[in-house]
């Protein structure tokens, strides 16, 4: 099997990648790796420069999955409150009555997350994180599904208060996008020429499916082989001679429930070491942190990735995923 298998996907999976590429061209790798994170009840980090399709993207699997899309524009003065939503009070009825804020969505666009204060990134972190959230000493559980996209610019720091590591943790997979080349890019012209295809599309799956689907891919078989070969990569991550702050366990979860969510997508009831070696630079990278000699020699986290899928030895199963 190929590593990077975007096309023999279950045809339930394959009719909400028809519907997004309606609107975005080129981008098929991001939106299945965004669709490993909403069934395995993760949540994305979105890098990439403005105008690449972040925002699109988002309103797309929403409308596809036929689920409530909610955006929040991060700015400095944006208040916890802001996200979650406050109690006020109802003169007619001499009550006090809650408001949800714009977190009380399915599909949530945390637009430049890195704009805001540490004190709303950690509102948002709590709901990502507990699936809840807390407003006047109640806590409101979260409507399921609950999916989180953020995005930042990597290019542009002044004002911005960046994502301490621990925070950058919570996200279960860290994405880009990429610039569209010149026939993608002539495409997208001739198709947003007259009017935007994202008002035409229509939902392919209900919210109730996309429940039955994280149930699912919780179940799905995970040998003990492969469990060992994630611990070994997070494992050589800790001991790397460039690494200060290896991967966490959280992050070794991670690799089980993306690979779990990826193995379901493709109408499998097991995982196989390719899943994990394909979604692990997704997983792993944004988990770590250099010594800062290693940054001024030109090391990066990706070549430690790369690295480390080079040194640990890939386990070998058969088809039925028993080695």
């Amino acid at each position: 099997m190929m590593i990077a298998d975007f096309e023999s996907l279950d045809p339930s999976v394959q009719k909400v990648i028809d519907n997004i590429e309606k609107v975005m061209v080129g981008k098929r790798r991001t939106a299945v790796l965004a669709l490993v994170a909403l069934f395995a009840e993760g949540h994305v980090l979105l890098e990439d420069v403005p105008g690449v399709g972040k925002t699109m993207l988002v309103r797309a699997i929403a409308k596809s999955l036929g689920i409530e899309f909610k955006r929040i524009q991060f700015t400095p003065d944006l208040l916890p409150s802001d996200l979650t939503g406050m109690s006020v009070y109802n003169q007619k009825t001499m009550t006090f009555e809650f408001r949800p804020g714009p977190l009380m969505g399915n599909v949530v666009l945390a637009d430049e997350i890195n704009r805001t204060s540490p004190k709303t990134q950690a509102a948002l972190l709590e709901g990502m994180e507990e699936g809840s959230v807390t407003v006047d000493g109640k806590t409101r559980i979260l409507p399921q599904p609950f999916f989180v996209m953020a995005t930042q610019n990597p290019i542009e720091y002044e004002g911005t208060f960046p994502l301490p590591e621990a925070q950058l943790d919570r996200f279960l997979l860290k994405l880009t996008m990429g610039y569209p080349d010149r026939t993608e890019e002539l495409e997208i012209l001739n198709r947003l020429e007259s009017s935007h295809p994202i008002y035409d599309i229509e939902p392919v799956m209900s919210q109730e499916e996309v429940v039955a689907l994280q149930e699912r891919a919780r179940r799905i078989y995970v040998e003990e082989t492969v469990k060992k070969y994630m611990i070994d990569l997070v494992t050589f991550t800790r001991k790397h001679h460039d690494v200060y702050l290896g991967v966490s366990p959280r992050g070794t979860l991670a690799l089980l429930k993306t690979s779990q969510a990826y193995a379901m997508m493709h109408g499998r009831d097991f995982v196989v070491p390719d899943d994990v070696k394909f979604l692990a630079p997704f997983v792993l990278g944004h988990r770590m942190i250099l010594k800062p000699d290693a940054k001024y020699s030109g090391t990066t986290v990706e070549s430690v990735v790369e690295d480390t899928l080079k040194a640990v030895k890939v386990p070998v199963l058969n088809e039925g995923g028993v080695k």
